[in-house]
């Protein structure tokens, strides 16, 4: 078939005199083409503008590549070995072998939310209208036509790029506040993006929401985001400490400076110098300390109780509270000016019940942790205990559910049954949904006996395997095609779900 090329001599890609705008790349960009000159081509242009570039004549050698690229980060995130992963792929949608738009369907089942794992860029001379949908659906990042223009081949690949730093920033984020943030519903995937992006910035947080939905944990997971995070991380409960003692706590005081005060002693706005003061329940601060607080913030700069030498400090400040501050600023209960110096960026966390799809989630991971610290042998949870979980409108948030799982771990005998989950949360929840909890699948007896009379001649290795495969599949489709969240909910690792996707011949779409 006859393709769009580029002369060897040269090309407007190379020449085209309307890219003035300066452009230095940095990060890996896998280039897959079967044309010779179009490799050449992208990669005088591309190493032109800083960056690094791998080349792959077939979609099969760029899918080994990947593939292989995939397993050893996940193996190894900051490797950065010969095998690392590209940050962006430009890919023909016509190849030898295997064609570009094959290729982008096996990474999206790579990947999260049926999106390939870095961003690709499909060209081509001649897609059709068909192509370019398949491809869009599929999650490519850009997809335009040859002959290619500089300019739109360097805006391109300069955004991918960017994607692809922020997504490996959000990664790296999950692995150093992995244990402590559960969930993979879209409200916590949003929150995790806001933290990635808010944790690069010197701006001040005000973290919003319910008590017991995990305040703290988001301000620590913004400390880890940022250029701070080898330095302190300073909690203060405002709510916590007797009123005449906050600002001793916070400023510090000199010896003398009143009864008691012995020595000298360090505020923790100075001990969280270079880190991160957390505020928490900054509402139920008096007026005096935020007073106090509102000038920190203005100069950098407090003098201990007691003292007359001004001390500098730097310190990013992040609050929190289940109050609403603007409405106590509105009564007189809440310095307004304090108000928005802290809610220069306001993140809310959404309550459990926004999110029960993170129930099993979240109820697994306290299992363990209930069985680790009572020195219990590790347990499961029958399905029908979790559809009762997830029933539950959970009004003290996850702090309650843990609470929760901790009761119903030390009081079992073994697995965790339906018998096991306190009376108050089974009472009144009238009789079982059909529809499964998350991460269970209910019980069909018409569907079972349909499975058993159409594979009833199967031997039974072959019969589980069918039941099986049925499952998955079914896991698969209500988690959009995302395998990093059936694996979660299935409980097994990604890998493990791949080869089981490729023992099962399993495929996107398939039935």
């Amino acid at each position: 078939m006859a393709k769009c090329t580029v002369p060897a001599g040269g090309s407007d890609l190379l020449t085209d005199p309307s890219s003035s705008e300066a452009t230095v790349f940095t990060g890996t960009v896998l280039v897959v083409d079967d044309e010779k000159n179009i490799r050449r081509t992208l990669r005088m242009v591309l190493e032109g503008e800083g960056a690094t570039v791998v080349e792959a004549e077939t979609g099969e050698r760029a899918l080994a590549l990947l593939e292989g690229a995939l397993a050893a980060d996940a193996a190894e995130p900051d490797s950065g070995g010969p095998g690392e992963l590209p940050n962006a792929v430009i890919m023909d949608v016509m190849l030898g072998g295997i064609s570009g738009i094959e290729v982008l369907e096996k990474l999206s089942l790579l990947g999260e939310d049926g999106h390939p794992p870095l961003p690709v860029i499909m060209i081509s001379g001649h897609a059709s209208v068909a192509d370019a949908v398949r491809a869009t659906r599929l999650g490519a990042f850009d997809f335009f036509e040859k002959p290619l223009s500089r300019d739109r081949v360097i805006v391109s690949v300069r955004n991918a790029l960017r994607q692809s730093k922020a997504e490996r920033e959000l990664r790296d984020l999950r692995q150093r506040v992995h244990g402590e943030i559960i969930g993979t519903s879209a409200p916590m995937r949003e929150l995790m993006r806001m933290v990635a992006k808010v944790g690069r910035t010197r701006a001040r947080v005000l973290i919003t929401g319910e008590s017991g939905t995990g305040k703290e944990l988001v301000a620590r997971a913004i400390h880890e985001a940022s250029d701070r995070h080898d330095h302190p991380f300073v909690k203060v409960n405002c709510a916590a400490i007797p009123r005449e003692l906050i600002e001793s706590e916070l400023f510090g005081h000199e010896k003398g400076a009143f009864t008691g005060a012995t020595g000298q002693k360090k505020g923790l706005f100075e001990v969280a110098h270079k880190g991160t003061l957390f505020l928490d329940e900054i509402g139920d601060m008096d007026l005096d300390a935020q007073a106090k607080v509102l000038r920190v913030l203005q100069s950098g700069e407090l003098t201990r109780v007691g003292g007359h030498t001004p001390i500098q400090v730097d310190v990013r400040v992040l609050a929190a509270t289940h109050r609403n501050l603007q409405e106590m600023a509105g009564a007189g209960e809440f310095r307004e000016d304090l108000f928005f110096r802290l809610a220069v960026v306001p993140v809310r966390m959404p309550p459990l019940r926004e999110r029960l799809d993170d129930v099993t989630l979240l109820a697994r991971h306290f299992i363990d942790q209930a069985c680790e610290e009572n020195g219990l042998a590790r347990r499961e949870i029958d399905p029908e205990a979790l559809a009762a979980l997830a029933r539950h409108d959970w009004p003290g948030n996850v702090r309650e559910l843990r609470n929760v799982i901790e009761r119903m771990v030390v009081l079992s005998d073994g697995d965790l049954e339906l018998d096991d989950v306190p009376p108050e949360l089974r009472a009144d929840q009238g009789p079982a949904q059909t529809e499964a909890a998350p991460g269970t699948m209910a019980v069909d007896d018409d569907r079972f006996a349909q499975l058993l009379r159409e594979k009833s001649e199967l031997p039974l290795k072959a019969f589980r395997e069918a039941v099986e495969r049925a499952f998955i599949l079914q896991r698969l489709r209500d988690n959009n095609w995302n395998v990093s969240r059936t694996a979660e909910v299935l409980g097994i690792e990604r890998t493990h779900l791949h080869r089981k996707l490729k023992i099962l011949g399993i495929q996107r779409g398939g039935r």
